[in-house]
């Protein structure tokens, strides 16, 4: 069952708050673990991303997929894709001091069925810079898959950096290497930050 992207911010917020109300009975502990069941979620995380913690991620996920999946290269694409969007959730996160006192904290949700994974993150984002972001997602996702190619040398040969180390590298590189349009909802906070939700899809059928 594919997740709600408006519904992945109301999950979070909910565990959360009830992770802070210390229910005695630990309730909350079961309706989380019926959660990731209903959403086929086989990885979930909440918190600061490290280099260590990426490749813990891609270990479980290498371990998970050796029993399941067949295909060589949907493993290599569902790694190269999560490193990427990890990566891209420390670019984009901003500190911020939200209700739940996070700063350039995340979440990264990973989920499976039998057509296709999707890696999911989410991050704070102050809504000033939601438009430049929309604007370079839309462009990515309008671009044909020689159209990425092209540009992703480009960027490459050129260089540009933006000023948190990207350049829209990593979007290109997804959707070249996924074959799918990169989804994203940004969920309204308040009048100062969002919470910006990207989701990319990797078939689990080869992709030329």
């Amino acid at each position: 069952m594919k997740v709600p992207e408006g519904e992945i911010f109301s999950i979070y917020l909910n565990c959360m708050e009830k992770k802070q109300e210390k229910q005695s009975s630990l309730a909350y502990i079961f309706d989380f673990y019926q959660t990731l069941r209903l959403y086929n979620i086989t990885l979930v995380y909440e918190g600061e991303i490290t280099d260590d913690l990426t490749r813990t991620f891609t270990s479980m996920a290498e371990n998970n997929m050796l029993k399941e999946e067949n295909s060589g290269l949907i493993q290599k694409r569902v790694f190269y894709v999560m490193v990427e969007c990890l990566q891209n959730l420390t670019r984009h996160a901003d500190k911020m001091n939200t209700h739940e006192g996070l700063s350039t904290r995340g979440v990264f949700i990973v989920t499976r069925d039998k057509d296709e994974y999707r890696i999911i993150t989410g991050n704070y984002i102050e809504n000033v810079k939601i438009t430049a972001l929309r604007e370079k997602l839309e462009y990515v996702n309008s671009l044909s898959r020689e159209q990425l190619r092209k540009l992703y040398l480009q960027q490459l040969n050129e260089g540009t950096l933006s000023e948190k180390g990207g350049a829209g590298l990593g979007f290109i590189d997804i959707a070249r290497k996924t074959g799918r349009k990169i989804e994203y909802y940004f969920h309204p906070v308040d009048d100062k930050q969002s919470f910006f939700i990207m989701t990319s899809v990797v078939p689990r059928s080869r992709v030329s």
